[in-house]
């Protein structure tokens, strides 16, 4: 196995299991506004950088085409939270299939061998940098199952890998 094969493997697995916490959601934490940032924006914010920081660079990044000027970043207070639209759960999953059929042919062009991530405010390799994206992706899916199991007592399924998800379809 590849070290590319094994991105794909674990970006395949993480995406699965942001999936399962957003099929988990209760319809009122969606847009809860008790969080500054609710849950639909977590989701966002999550699979834009995954999508984005797929790509070698941030010149050949092309948005989402659903994709809402700004609403990539995080609030810094509940005021300016207001002003975003929500996204829906259904907009949501399509953008995460996107990025689920992005992955396999993005990790293959990538040059892992690169010293360079490719984003000049990343000062890492190429390799290092992708290990960062799978570690953000895997922190708010964390975070979002924590939320669905707090709020539901529903939890996410761990899924190790893209093999157990192929025998799980």
């Amino acid at each position: 196995m590849t070290i590319q094969d094994c991105l794909k493997s674990q970006y395949h697995a993480a995406l699965t299991m942001l999936l399962d916490a957003m099929d988990a959601c209760p319809p009122a934490l969606w847009t809860d506004a008790s969080y500054v940032n609710p849950f639909w924006h977590v989701a966002y914010h999550t699979l834009f950088y995954t999508d984005f920081y797929l790509e070698p660079s941030e010149t050949t990044f092309v948005p989402w085409p659903h994709h809402r000027q700004g609403h990539n970043r995080f609030a810094s207070h509940p005021e300016a939270a207001a002003s975003v639209v929500p996204y829906t759960a259904a907009e949501l999953r399509a953008y995460l299939a996107h990025v689920q059929q992005k992955v396999d042919t993005a990790v293959d062009r990538l040059d892992l061998t690169a010293p360079e991530s490719g984003f000049p405010w990343y000062r890492m390799s190429k390799l290092e940098h992708q290990l960062v994206n799978v570690r953000h992706l895997a922190h708010h899916v964390g975070q979002l199952a924590e939320r669905v199991r707090q709020t539901s007592n529903h939890g996410v399924r761990w899924v190790r890998g893209e093999r157990e998800i192929e025998r799980s379809a």
